[in-house]
């Protein structure tokens, strides 16, 4: 079966006679991985120890540990920090952050872009801390 695009689906839904018949018709195109997964696959794709990528965003390795298992669930700022510690693309980063239900970062807003910026530049989880505090925008962490 055809993967149904987000357009086609919202369509769907917005045409539905029930919220049932859409749920039911539309059962396997429901995003359904957990955090801890799409993290997990995220990492796979990088080389990078899990210690380091604990260093690189700002986090014990217990808690690191406890996100990968899915034990705990991260915020959204500290999903974004492990994104900066992973070395994610703009486009990796806004898919994690889009599949875990937040927010995408969106340049409207002064501290998404200065997050967007950092990612797209290759800048650390410091120095962009560093320039939201200058901009007077809540830091990561």
């Amino acid at each position: 079966m055809e993967r149904k695009s987000t357009g086609q689906l919202n369509q769907e839904l917005m045409q539905a006679s029930s919220l049932g018949e859409y749920v039911s018709e539309n059962r396997d195109a429901f995003s359904e991985q957990a955090v801890s997964q799409l993290l997990s696959e995220l990492y796979e794709k990088k080389s990078i120890s899990k210690a380091a990528l604990a260093r690189r965003a700002g986090m014990s390795e217990v808690y690191l540990h406890q996100v990968f298992s899915g034990r705990r669930s991260p915020s959204r700022d500290r999903l974004l920090c492990l994104c900066l510690g992973l070395e994610a693309t703009l486009e990796e980063t806004q898919e994690l952050l889009r599949q875990a239900g937040f927010a995408q970062l969106y340049p409207r807003h002064k501290r998404d872009a200065v997050i967007s910026y950092g990612l797209v530049h290759g800048i650390s989880l410091g120095e962009i801390n560093d320039r939201l505090f200058v901009e007077n925008e809540k830091t990561l962490f």
